[in-house]
């Protein structure tokens, strides 16, 4: 069992599902909210989410900006990534978590499983894409 440390957008589906994989596992979760975090403060903090990752995957790709053209993950460096971040939050990839001294972006349920420990075998689903998305509420803030 490990302390996890898991920045979530409050009322997501998809953070409500991991977390819920994460606490029938028996995991202590230290929920915080990913928009109200103070990333301005430690921009190096967020930055290290992402490890070796490339800039791209570091994005929400429901996000609206990104949706809409806005904003070009493909196109950025990693230093406009993270001001683009700091400044909207929602263009983050989620759930940030840290645990056992290694932090990392999304939620691949094999890779959690792997790291962490889940009570049940990684069931394959996308448990990172908005099911909203049809919907106008889609990832608003």
């Amino acid at each position: 069992m490990a302390t996890v440390h898991f920045y979530e957008k409050p009322g997501c589906l998809n953070n409500t599902r991991q977390k819920q994989l994460l606490s029938a596992a028996g995991h202590l979760l230290v929920i915080y909210d990913l928009l109200q975090h103070p990333w301005a403060n430690d921009p190096a903090k967020l930055r290290s989410f992402f490890g070796d990752k490339p800039v791209s995957d570091w994005f929400n790709r429901s996000a609206p900006a990104v949706k809409q053209g806005l904003i070009d993950p493909d196109a950025l460096d990693e230093q406009q990534a993270i001001e683009l971040m700091v400044a909207q939050p929602l263009l983050i990839r989620r759930p940030l978590m840290e645990a056992d001294n290694r932090r990392v972006s999304g939620f691949d349920e094999a890779e959690v499983d792997a790291w962490l420990g889940l009570k049940s075998p990684p069931t394959g689903k996308d448990l990172e894409s908005c099911p909203r998305q049809s919907h106008a509420e889609a990832c608003k803030p």
